[in-house]
């Protein structure tokens, strides 16, 4: 066999041998391929939920089919319960996440570009991120009662730290060299900061964010779940009283689906304010 055949046989091997669309590593897929994905990721489970509730022998009251479900979402739309407890839930979300927000992301690119602040808070928000959240509601409750400041600043103290922390690791890993060139460039140090380190961090910021707005949501449903008149926690609770599973569903999953709509949300702020790195990704 001639070196040409040889080479011509191996390239077709190194062909065959390429991984799919589906395998490739660090690589975008073609935009059908990603919306069929998304579809099936919610559509399976739920064609599974369907087929469970149909040919299994299951008892409603410890797994009720989509359509009951779907009955009890009505019931409970059309009395005013599920709005009036969904706006309670998401006034309380959104209060406590924007204060926890405000006050860490600067926190955060403090502690990220001062090696001394850092040195300073750090141990502090290591020692207290470690301390569970919901242990704080009995002394929430012994200084502030059972009315809405609880509630809110239980959201605060369970997102304000890790948010700080992650803002902060963000900061860290700003190129050296980036702000060596601002230096060098004649810019201020509260120039790097405002008009080099920030951008630079802003995706990383807005992710960090996201992650933890779902431990909001996490810390809400706890409180509403031992005091609370009003809410998706109360409502999950008093269901759970009365066994009636079918508005326990019906209460995870509104609380499932405006968390995929604010998830959503804050990859397309990405892609708005930060495209220049969505293209870099």
């Amino acid at each position: 066999m001639s070196k040409t055949s040889r080479l011509y046989q191996s390239v077709n091997q190194s062909k065959s041998l390429r991984p799919t669309v589906f395998w490739q590593l660090a690589e975008d897929i073609p935009k059908p391929l990603q919306t069929s994905l998304m579809v099936a990721s919610i559509a399976l489970p739920l064609l599974l939920w369907l087929l469970v509730t149909t040919f299994g022998n299951i008892d409603p009251k410890f797994l009720p089919s989509p359509a009951k479900t779907i009955e009890a979402f009505n019931r409970l739309w059309s009395t005013g319960e599920l709005l009036k407890d969904t706006v309670a839930s998401l006034w309380r979300v959104g209060v406590g996440f924007l204060l926890a927000a405000f006050i860490s992301i600067p926190i955060g690119i403090l502690m990220g570009s001062f090696a001394s602040i850092r040195a300073l808070l750090e141990p502090l928000f290591g020692l207290v991120r470690y301390m569970p959240a919901p242990a704080f509601i009995p002394l929430l409750i012994l200084y502030s009662g059972i009315g809405e400041e609880p509630k809110i600043i239980l959201i605060i103290i369970g997102v304000f730290f890790f948010n700080a922390l992650m803002v902060m690791d963000t900061v860290k890993f700003v190129p050296k060299d980036l702000i060596e060139a601002t230096y060098m460039l004649g810019g201020s140090r509260l120039q790097t900061l405002l008009q080099v380190i920030f951008p630079h961090v802003l995706p990383g910021i807005i992710d960090a964010c996201r992650i933890n707005l779902a431990c909001a949501w996490q810390l809400v449903i706890v409180s509403e779940l031992i005091a609370a008149t009003e809410g998706l926690g109360r409502r999950i609770s008093v269901a759970g009283r009365f066994l009636r599973t079918d508005e326990i569903f019906v209460g995870l999953i509104v609380i499932g689906v405006i968390g995929l709509i604010f998830d959503l949300s804050f990859q397309y702020l990405i892609r708005v304010s930060c495209q220049w790195a969505s293209q870099k990704r």
